[in-house]
């Protein structure tokens, strides 16, 4: 579901346990050498916005950026708050689970809804 776009990019959620957007290119691209200079740009003045809006709205552990692209060829960066009460922590979320998690968070869609006006504002 996406939850802002421009013409260079498009953010989208991923369901999930802890907080976790993903930033996409608008043109698919399979590299990110693949990218203009606007793109790049684009890309990390986005990761900067919510990574920012994460740490201060959850307050997490730690925020996890990375990119991969072996199923979906197509630049995207992933971005999730991570709390040593999630059920991964301190493995990847795509990881092997650790543990059963209770954790009990701020609202996602309040902190959606903050990063898309952030976004808005900025970009």
């Amino acid at each position: 579901m996406a939850l802002y776009s421009n013409a260079l990019i498009v953010v989208e959620i991923h369901e999930s346990e802890v907080p976790w957007l993903k930033v996409f290119t608008q043109a698919v691209k399979k590299e990110f050498s693949e990218c203009t200079q606007e793109e790049k740009m684009m890309l990390f003045k986005a990761l900067d916005i919510i990574e920012l809006a994460m740490l201060e709205y959850y307050q997490p552990e730690k925020i996890n950026i990375a990119s991969f692209g072996n199923i979906l060829p197509h630049v995207h960066w992933h971005i999730t708050a991570r709390f040593k009460e999630d059920s991964y922590f301190p493995e990847p979320m795509w990881g092997v689970k650790q543990r059963n998690s209770n954790l009990i968070l701020p609202s996602f869609e309040l902190f959606c809804s903050r990063v898309r006006e952030k976004l808005c504002a900025n970009l």
